[in-house]
């Protein structure tokens, strides 16, 4: 019998407990990303800042992965899933919440793009014989109902132009909800922080790559952008993905994914603190629902 969700010898808490803890620690950091992303963007063209967080990231990764002595270079047969879950996890995520960040409020688009837990449990049910219960489907519900009340109900704000960035955030939460269910499934075959720093590696070619079409002016960045840049690099983009790839390990997919909705609750709050988002009945509302959706899957 498996006592991954119980105590175990010389354990303090139970695994499922741990991997709870470590989601809700990865979607607090996860969270405050986009608030400081928005924030470099009044300094930095998109792609340009997303690549110089993503170069220090998986440069500070690697850096720890070798310090711990792990085995960096990938086994051959590892290479195919590599990339996907690099793409999926990173590349792609990035590079669609970036665009999308250009023209939404970053309160709008963290809350869209964590529709995730909507995908990644219809995913796996099929892929991993998660079947729903009533639990998890009313936690899905009252989060999606969250997110339906916080973008929806603004239509004075809608425009052409912010209808594609939605569907560019929406698209990133199904790409990012399959990569939480592959990487369920059959996780890659590396020690934690090796498989972290490849998939940021690969992941950010495309990032970079785009950002060669870019002219950013260095200069603009004041001393608030590269400590953001520090904060980003490190704590979400290196950190934030261990304890998330351990906790999918530790708990159900459809699970993890829910409660990483705290990520928006985060995210609204510190646009409001430190961009001056609005933050007014409507989205103290739709948060509620996100958090309900969030306690009740963690009980699930």
């Amino acid at each position: 019998m498996s006592t991954s969700a119980e105590f175990r010898p010389g354990r303090i808490i139970s695994a499922r407990t741990e991997g709870i803890a470590l989601v809700l620690f990865t979607a607090c950091s996860w969270g405050l990303t986009w608030p400081q992303s928005k924030f470099l963007l009044t300094m930095l063209p998109p792609f340009t800042m997303r690549a110089s967080c993503g170069v220090a990231g998986f440069s500070f990764a690697f850096l720890v992965a070798f310090i711990r002595g792990e085995r960096i270079w990938p086994p051959r047969d590892q290479w195919p899933r590599l990339i996907l879950f690099a793409m999926l996890n990173y590349g792609l995520f990035i590079v669609l919440t970036t665009e999308s960040l250009v023209w939404l409020k970053a309160s709008e688009a963290v809350v869209i793009t964590y529709t995730l837990p909507v995908w990644a449990s219809l995913l796996a049910w099929p892929m991993l014989g998660e079947r729903p219960t009533v639990r998890k489907i009313v936690a899905l519900v009252l989060a999606l109902g969250g997110v339906v009340l916080l973008v929806g109900a603004d239509t004075a704000g809608a425009t052409w132009q912010t209808l594609p960035a939605a569907g560019m955030s929406l698209a990133a939460a199904i790409l990012f909800g399959l990569g939480t269910v592959l990487a369920k499934k059959k996780p890659l075959r590396l020690p934690p922080t090796a498989s972290v720093a490849w998939q940021a590696m690969l992941g950010m070619m495309l990032v970079i790559a785009l950002a060669c079409f870019e002219h950013p002016h260095w200069g603009n960045v004041t001393a608030g952008g590269w400590v953001s840049i520090a904060y980003i690099s490190t704590i979400p983009l290196t950190i934030g993905y261990l304890a998330w790839f351990r906790a999918l390990r530790m708990v159900p997919a459809s699970t993890a994914a829910t409660t990483v909705l705290v990520s928006p609750l985060v995210g609204v709050i510190g646009s409001g603190v430190l961009l001056g988002e609005t933050f007014g009945p409507r989205q103290i509302v739709a948060l509620a629902m996100t958090l309900g959706g969030v306690a009740l899957a963690a009980r699930g």
